[in-house]
């Protein structure tokens, strides 16, 4: 039976459907749970079958990094953001990032597609605006008989905002719009029960509930 990850009351999350957790809402494509407010607890872990593929999406800021670094720690994590890192060290500090920014994004999808080759289970950081991304990983995902999840970062643009702040790095006024209309558009679909096309379950995270989780594990 194909596993997804669950929410379950006392804060621990298995990949095995259940019945029970905050607000589940059931579409064709697959559950949808829905973990914000601040009635919610978080989990404690979130749980998906070895070799499944998550990808975590949200708004420029919203903490996709922080919670990948904190909670990635089964498996294999590809962050954008760890290879713009490492790149910029590298760099002369007064070079642009809009000089080598195709190179970044040249490594970090290098740096996607071994990692997916080898067949290990995967977490992936996506801003949400590349739908052709998710369709790549879905792919993959049915290539090796496994499926991909959607975990969907629910942060305001103010908190967005803060958190480019607090980096001391942000993105322009056109690209942070473009990332807003596609998570406006990511999370319609999910609080309608819809996961994106490919996407066995989705899950929405706020801040609070984010921060409730401490794993991202999969299991055999």
């Amino acid at each position: 039976m194909r596993r997804f990850g669950v929410v379950a009351a006392a804060g621990t999350v298995e990949a095995v459907p259940a019945q029970r957790g905050p607000r589940v809402r059931s579409g064709a494509a697959g559950p949808v749970r829905d973990l914000r407010g601040p009635g919610a607890r978080g989990p404690q872990r979130l749980g998906f079958a070895a070799g499944d593929i998550v990808v975590v999406s949200g708004l420029p800021g919203g903490g996709k990094s922080t919670l990948i670094k904190r909670t990635a720690a089964e498996g294999g994590a590809v962050d954008s953001q760890d290879t713009r890192e490492r790149w910029e060290r590298r760099m002369p500090g007064a070079l642009p990032y809009a000089v080598y920014r195709p190179l970044v994004r040249a490594a970090h999808y290098w740096g996607l597609w071994r990692t997916l080759r080898s067949g290990a289970s995967v977490v992936v950081h996506d801003c949400g605006t590349q739908s052709w991304v998710r369709s790549l990983l879905a792919a993959a995902a049915r290539r090796r008989g496994r499926a991909l999840h959607l975990l969907l970062l629910d942060t305001s643009p103010e908190e967005a905002l803060s958190g480019q702040a607090a980096r001391g790095r942000g993105v322009s006024a056109y690209a942070f719009a473009r990332h807003r209309g596609a998570v406006t558009r990511l999370l319609r679909d999910a609080e309608s029960g819809r996961p994106p096309a490919g996407c066995a379950s989705a899950t929405l995270l706020d801040r609070r509930s984010a921060a409730a989780v401490t794993r991202i594990a999969f299991h055999p």
